[in-house]
């Protein structure tokens, strides 16, 4: 798990941890291939489904509510989290394609942040670097091999730099462990920061960072995702957003979104890509959380009292 709470043993015992391991990706042991082991999903709230039946004119499920208001498309709430709004297939297709090459490709890109800075500082094209078989090594590495020592900066000879190379020759192999594949780098790409940056270390915004404003049209879907849950007259203005990437068993702990000093503004939160179960818990991790299916295009928004729920996938 990543940008959650660390897990402690009290916390194993918790409601939203036992959750948690109720819905996670574990695997048969086998010899050729991963065979996941079943997990009963009959508990898990279904808002597609949901979706089409209500269009039909069924009725809602017990607990479920349609939201009053001007979206152009159904949005639903549940009695039991106030605040909590679910607009499926809020995105069209080409939409969800256009916003996953984006995520991809613009929103890693420095002065954004992601887990990789720590190690490997800011990464530029890292999609296309990927796309194109390249290798990322350290420059202190490319010194040895390539440049003599008389042309070194010695002020700069022990500072951690990369670089990307097309690939590595037989020169390289006693210092395979100072070099990466970005093909490697992109499977491991966990978050990336857009406009304001996030300090994790600290866990707080940090203005000294270097950041550009979150781009126009992303500001603009923002807005319009917001806007059922946004006081009457108001409008959202977005100055930071989180981009968590996951792979194939990932998930991201139960959390709170806690760090923005003004919680009157909703959280948005939208899915791109595989589907995944939202866990959606009360005020305390001893509260049961409600489990419901996350697909592409899916939109979330917290506000109000919802905002102090914990919540994870």
């Amino acid at each position: 798990m990543y940008g959650a709470e660390p897990v402690n043993e009290e916390s194993e015992r918790t409601a939203f941890r036992k959750a948690e391991k109720k819905y996670k990706i574990y695997y048969e042991n086998a010899k050729k291939k991963k065979i996941p082991r079943s997990v009963d999903l009959s508990e898990v709230i279904d808002f597609r489904s949901i979706l089409e039946s209500f269009k039909g004119g069924g009725d809602l499920p017990a607990g479920v509510f349609e939201l009053k208001c001007d979206f152009n498309q159904p949005v639903f709430g549940l009695v039991s989290r106030p605040g909590f709004y679910f607009i499926p297939a809020a995105l069209s297709i080409e939409e969800q394609c256009h916003w996953i090459r984006e995520s991809l490709t613009s929103f890693p890109q420095p002065p954004n942040r992601t887990n990789h800075n720590a190690i490997y500082g800011p990464l530029q094209d890292l999609f296309l670097a990927a796309k194109e078989g390249k290798v990322l090594i350290e420059e202190d590495t490319l010194a040895e091999n390539i440049i003599s020592e008389a042309n070194l900066d010695q002020s700069n000879v022990n500072t951690p730099r990369w670089k990307y190379i097309k690939e590595l020759d037989e020169s390289f192999s006693r210092d395979a462990g100072k070099s990466v594949s970005a093909s490697v780098l992109l499977r491991k790409l966990r978050w990336s920061t857009l406009g304001l940056q996030f300090d994790w270390s600290k866990r707080s915004y940090n203005i000294a960072l270097p950041h550009k404003k979150i781009p126009d049209k992303l500001c603009m879907l923002a807005k319009r995702m917001a806007a059922p849950a946004m006081p009457c007259s108001e409008e959202f203005h977005p100055e930071a957003a989180i981009v968590n990437y996951f792979g194939l068993g990932d998930m991201l702990g139960g959390h709170l979104d806690d760090m923005e000093k003004d919680w009157s503004k909703p959280i948005v939160s939208i899915s791109l890509g595989c589907k995944a179960i939202f866990l959606l818990g009360g005020k305390s991790r001893d509260h049961t959380p409600i489990a419901m299916f996350l697909q592409s295009g899916d939109a979330v928004l917290m506000a109000g009292e919802a905002r102090e729920c914990f919540h994870g996938e």
